[in-house]
């Protein structure tokens, strides 16, 4: 049997390719971890949607709850006072829906369930395309929290947490998915909202215009 690999799946695009290209060499053990964002209900749905897809048994299925992060607020996404900025295409400032030190949190959770399971690598969909947006979507980020998991598990642990996203652009993760038929018609992208796609926020910006350069149809309806 293949080694297996904690995948972190939001539900989106880019977590949504991540675990088509981790399926190809690993044996799939899927997370997704609601923090009490907007649209929370739909991407578990997506979540649900691709663990069907994959046929991942329920022993390699985990989902979880940190519900304290829409308790701390400082983020569009999980503050409902706060508007979901419409995309910021030339910004060099940090956006809104920016959620203080999540991927720490998640890929926490991810390692500790790693290291329980045997796991040899975490896969995160992260981009760096997302940036300037996120800081913790930057390839040195991940470098250094390798660092932390070899310092802060067991001697006998070895797992490293891997990007293969990390210096794509969108265009080439939709082009990827699609040659790996990944269920990129199951994926939620939108910040805002959880019937149809709203076609402004930043994540749907971006996720529209990646299908539009790579000349394929996107399968989400929008308003």
């Amino acid at each position: 049997m293949n080694d297996k690999a904690v995948v972190l799946v939001s539900g989106g695009m880019d977590s949504c390719v991540t675990t088509a290209l981790a399926h190809k060499q690993y044996c799939l053990a899927l997370l997704h971890v609601n923090y009490g964002q907007r649209t929370e209900s739909r991407e578990l749905q997506a979540f649900w949607d691709i663990v069907s897809y994959y046929k991942i048994p329920e022993d390699r299925v985990l989902t979880t709850h940190i519900d304290y992060l829409s308790k701390i607020g400082g983020s569009s996404l999980t503050d409902f006072r706060m508007d979901v900025q419409d995309a910021l295409i030339h910004s060099e400032e940090i956006p809104t829906s920016y959620v203080p030190f999540r991927n720490t949190l998640l890929l926490t959770i991810a390692v500790s369930w790693g290291e329980v399971i045997n796991a040899k690598k975490v896969f995160i969909g992260a981009v760096d395309q997302d940036s300037p947006g996120y800081p913790d979507c930057k390839p040195h980020y991940y470098e250094i929290f390798n660092k932390l998991i070899h310092a802060g598990t067991k001697p006998t642990t070895r797992i490293d947490v891997e990007t293969p996203l990390i210096r794509m652009n969108k265009a080439e993760i939709i082009k990827t998915g699609i040659s790996l038929n990944a269920p990129l018609h199951l994926s939620w992208s939108c910040y805002k909202n959880t019937e149809k796609a709203c076609g402004k926020c930043h994540s749907c910006y971006l996720r529209l215009k990646a299908f539009q350069e790579a000349g394929v149809r996107d399968p989400i309806v929008y308003l």
